[in-house]
């Protein structure tokens, strides 16, 4: 089954609240899909507000990229994407993961006793998820992006998601290609690529400042697009008929040069 292609931005705050607005309109205006917001207490503003502050202004789906399900209860996550899916109207998507490289000394420095285990963060976003569903009741259903990678993450994701992203770094494409098989099927999520190096930059919250993009470039990573609008085409084109990528994620500092990608390429 072929989705037809749509694209998001994970917008965090690096200016003026002012400034940020006037991005999320500009993004809205190339016909993006989705603004996101990252998930790093402290370091951003909480998700929610910001999320329904564009969905107030814009016409954009917004969503968590991704919630950390170790940073909160799975009720509290549940009842704030139920909340923001009731007041966007519908235009909310919940995305969530068991927390990035480093979330135990994240923990730590926020006083958290003790760190889930693996399996108990997963048990921990089915949870989320049921309990959403069970907000939600018959008339709405908020759609839910999962971030996962082990094949226990990603049997949970194929049960319970709409979308799933595999959270990638270097890995080369056809090991990416077999990873990704297992979703392939008609009634599957749709399968979402994050793409945080685009030519020798690398997005802020979407990998390590510290990434070695000519590693990944060497690697042949999927994780990673051409700076050249016409190349980048190309390249997604060619990663929706190889892997089955439809939903593709860029960072917000590339979202003004590969406005040419979303119009050439967007509902198609």
């Amino acid at each position: 089954m072929t989705r037809p292609f749509r694209f998001g931005v994970v917008a965090p705050l690096r200016s003026d609240v002012k400034a940020w607005r006037e991005q999320a309109r500009r993004v809205a205006g190339h016909g993006y899909s989705t603004l996101l917001m990252p998930d790093f207490p402290q370091l951003q503003p909480a998700p929610g507000p910001m999320l329904a502050t564009v969905a107030a202004e814009t016409d954009l789906r917004v969503g968590t990229w991704v919630y950390a399900s170790p940073l909160r209860p799975a009720w509290l996550t549940a009842w704030e994407a139920h909340s923001l899916s009731l007041v966007t109207e519908g235009r909310f998507e919940m995305g969530i993961g068991v927390g990035r490289p480093g979330i135990a000394e994240e923990l730590a420095g926020k006083g958290v006793d003790g760190v889930p285990s693996p399996g108990q963060r997963l048990a921990e976003m089915r949870e989320a998820v049921r309990m959403l569903r069970e907000l939600d009741g018959p008339e709405r259903h908020t759609p839910v992006a999962m971030a996962v990678f082990g094949p226990k993450a990603r049997a949970l994701a194929a049960e319970v998601a709409d979308t799933v992203t595999l959270a990638l770094g270097d890995q080369p494409r056809g090991e990416v290609q077999k990873l990704a098989q297992e979703f392939r099927h008609a009634d599957g999520p749709e399968l979402a690529l994050a793409v945080p190096v685009v030519g020798d930059t690398v997005a802020p919250h979407m990998a390590p400042p510290t990434t070695d993009t000519a590693a990944w470039h060497a690697a042949d990573a999927v994780t990673v697009l051409p700076d050249d609008p016409a190349a980048a085409i190309d390249e997604i084109q060619r990663r929706r008929e190889e892997i089955g990528f439809s939903y593709f994620v860029f960072g917000a500092h590339v979202a003004d040069r590969f406005a040419p990608v979303v119009a050439a390429l967007a509902g198609r």
